[in-house]
């Protein structure tokens, strides 16, 4: 079953999986939300604390660290208010705000070769990041789940990569590790942010804020 054309676009079945996987995730995220007592209806409140983090996510994204040739960088932590509203309101309302947000970040600074590569790269890389829901109710729940989503997102990042992006490997890069190009490129930024803001959460004082500001978000109407 081929998905991808020698041109790039996508054959029927590539068109059929990205559709059947749009879907899929939209009905898994809907079926999450709805499984849970806490999140059967979007509370002004939680709204509220979404639309902060998306904006939030948002505007951070654009302060780099360090930035690819082929998109990817290391941002001002934007990874981690996406996967605070799964740790705050479970996976169904994290995935759904990740959908949100990866539009955004596909408007902020779109690269487009084909439907599926968007869907890879955008769509379901940062619906990723909402599965740090799965684990809401766990100890040490925000890192967990941050490592997870994070993690997920660099997977999708990594088929799209495999997908699309191999003509585009350095000609200097070692070619024993050309089959291991796009999760070296994609996992090299993606989990570099990610220890630098598990160091930040865990520190004392920003423990203790983001208890404050989660038992502010969770709190009943």
């Amino acid at each position: 079953m081929q998905l991808v054309t020698a041109e790039g676009g996508l054959t029927g079945w590539g068109y059929a999986v990205s559709i059947l996987a749009m879907v899929l995730l939209v009905l898994a995220a809907v079926y999450l939300r709805n499984r849970s007592k806490h999140s059967l209806k979007l509370t002004t409140r939680q709204l509220v604390f979404c639309a902060a983090a998306m904006a939030l996510s948002f505007v951070t994204s654009f302060i780099k660290v360090w930035s690819l040739p082929f998109g990817g960088s290391v941002t001002l932590f934007s990874m981690l208010f996406v996967c605070l509203i799964g740790n705050w309101y479970g996976p169904g309302v994290g995935i759904l705000t990740g959908l949100a947000y990866g539009i955004l970040q596909f408007l902020q600074e779109p690269y487009v070769l084909s439907p599926f590569q968007v869907c890879c790269d955008y769509v379901l890389a940062f619906a990723g990041l909402g599965l740090s829901g799965l684990v809401w109710k766990q100890k040490n729940a925000l890192v967990k789940g941050y490592i997870l989503g994070i993690l997920v997102r660099g997977l999708f990042h990594t088929i799209g990569g495999y997908l699309y992006w191999m003509d585009y490997m350095p000609e200097n890069f070692p070619e024993a590790l050309a089959p291991v190009y796009p999760i070296v490129y994609n996992y090299a930024y993606i989990l570099l942010e990610g220890v630098i803001t598990v160091i930040v959460i865990k520190l004392p004082p920003v423990e203790k804020a983001l208890a404050q500001v989660k038992r502010l978000a969770t709190q009943e109407n």
